[in-house]
């Protein structure tokens, strides 16, 4: 895949509110944490509600559907490593029916000029390491 971060620079820190999220990504499956109280998804995981400050959770699965909410294309390599892997895309995407949810993950193999706000997008998966897998996006 073009325009996807190398392996070197991911470091996943999964902690007791994320863990859940990265355990399906590994499986390849986009879940959303949802309050069990008032039902408000919460993305990134955290440890409250920000609308009604419960704790618990259901997880939802998503499709991975959405659009490009914002991005930004990074030219230049801040650090070495990064620097065989430009041009990369990182996109803001909104996730529909989340009540505003937004992913941050890399759009793939596309001209960074194809890419902008509003642009359709479907989830693929970027197998880091065995049992590390991130997010990104293609162009619909």
């Amino acid at each position: 895949m073009q325009g996807l971060t190398p392996a070197r620079v991911i470091h996943l820190t999964p902690n007791v509110w994320t863990e859940p999220f990265w355990a399906a990504t590994a499986e390849h499956r986009l879940v959303l944490p949802r309050c069990t109280a008032c039902s408000a998804y919460r993305f990134p995981p955290t440890p409250f509600c920000w609308r009604c400050r419960a704790q618990d959770v259901d997880w939802i699965e998503h499709d991975g559907h959405g659009t490009i909410y914002s991005f930004t294309v990074v030219r230049h390599a801040v650090i070495p490593d990064m620097a065989d892997a430009l041009p990369i895309v990182a996109a803001v995407v909104e996730l529909p029916d989340t009540d505003g949810c937004r992913v941050i993950a890399n759009v793939v193999d596309c001209d960074p000029s194809d890419v902008h706000i509003g642009a359709a997008v479907a989830l693929d998966w970027y197998d880091v390491r065995p049992d590390e897998t991130v997010p990104v996006f293609r162009l619909v």
